[in-house]
């Protein structure tokens, strides 16, 4: 492990420092300098039997490479060793002999102490109701997770805590963004504070949290504040934005170059205004994540092509674009045509089937038995 050390100081030491263990080339001195003993090793009897397992268990001969620069020790292990520290990975829940992505992710997942230590991160994820099934997906996702210290741990599921992240919320959070529990809490609290200077108290960014924990991985500075930025220009008012992202803070984390602004462009094209798309986003700000082929665009044609209805429609009514064009719109549109009855969007699609029904379709009064007569009762 000192030589691994080593190896990594002088890489560090070098112009570039970690970062020319990306390039084999510039790596390899610094490496045969740190493990002499690889010119010693036989290359019929061990390198290639070792290369052979790092192949056979799914990991392309290009990136081998890269796994031994990140990792030396796996070089002078023999073949048995590194058989035992493969399989070894099993004890993670769904890997299914798909040892190569860890290994990809996490060269140092095979070494001992990081082995060990998932006892350690399992009993201590327990310890917060966490069940193994969601640690283990977390650790797929993330097994940086597996060199990460319980008391750091604790450090970050305590502060999802003070925001009301436990239990079913906690484990959700985990196994979606795992990367958050290797953030550092100041890094994690200033995004806290970000929410808070909009005007968000604790328990709905606790709700944020839950609902789009990448969130809170992301930069303000080039993530966050950008699409804040771009709810101004489309003529969000401040004091409606924290609401828009309270509805939506999917928002937060979606393509400013492309996702969102091709949706504006899309309801420009069909008339609308600026205002009127601002008025929209305020109303219901996740129509800016619906897909333009397969939601905006079907069912704007059906309201104006079969419905007969003003595209203007959408701007006093936005949720429309939130129900089922087959199993919702299209039905209570052929109820209404046939009973030749005009409403609203909203009155149309924003009752439950039974107030439809009842609203529409005559059947609550149909529900409503007479009173029986004298002659009934015999």
């Amino acid at each position: 492990m000192q030589h691994t050390f080593s190896f990594f100081e002088k890489v560090q030491a070098r112009r570039g420092g970690l970062n020319i263990l990306a390039s084999q080339d510039a790596a390899f001195r610094c490496f045969i300098e740190s493990f002499p003993r690889i010119l010693l090793l036989s290359l019929n009897n061990h390198i290639s039997p070792t290369l052979d397992i790092l192949q056979n268990i799914g990991i392309p001969a290009d990136r081998i490479p890269n796994i031994i620069l990140a990792f030396p020790p796996i070089l002078l292990w023999n073949v048995e060793l590194l058989q035992t520290r493969v399989l070894a990975l099993n004890q993670i829940d769904g890997v299914d002999k798909d040892y190569a992505k860890l290994m990809l992710k996490y060269p140092w997942v095979l070494s001992t102490s990081i082995q060990e230590n998932y006892k350690e991160v399992l009993a201590f994820l327990h310890s917060v109701k966490v069940p193994k099934t969601w640690t283990d997906r977390a650790i797929k996702r993330q097994p940086q997770l597996l060199g990460c210290s319980t008391s750091k741990l604790k450090l970050m599921v305590d502060q999802f805590a003070e925001l009301g992240v436990q239990r079913k919320k906690l484990y959700q959070v985990i196994t979606r963004s795992p990367q958050l529990l290797l953030q550092k809490p100041e890094d994690f609290l200033q995004v806290v504070m970000f929410f808070e200077n909009m005007g968000f108290d604790k328990e709905n960014i606790g709700r944020i949290l839950a609902r789009c924990p990448e969130i809170f991985a992301t930069s303000i500075s080039k993530t966050l504040q950008s699409k804040i930025e771009f709810l101004s220009r489309i003529e969000v008012s401040k004091a409606y934005i924290p609401l828009v992202i309270r509805k939506y803070p999917e928002l937060l984390v979606s393509d400013i170059n492309k996702t969102l602004p091709q949706r504006i462009v899309y309801f420009m094209k069909v008339g609308l205004s600026e205002k009127e798309i601002a008025l929209m986003v305020r109303k219901f700000s996740p129509l800016l994540g619906y897909s333009i082929k397969e939601v905006l665009m079907p069912k704007l044609e059906f309201l104006v092509n079969s419905m007969k209805r003003p595209v203007r429609d959408v701007v006093r009514y936005p949720r429309y674009f939130s129900y089922s064009l087959e199993k919702k719109i299209k039905p209570r549109y052929r109820v209404l045509k046939g009973r030749n009855i005009e409403c609203s969007l909203k009155d149309m699609l924003a009752k439950n089937d039974e107030e439809f029904a009842a609203a529409f379709m005559g059947v609550g009064k149909m529900l409503v038995c007479p009173p029986l007569s004298s002659h009934d009762k015999l």
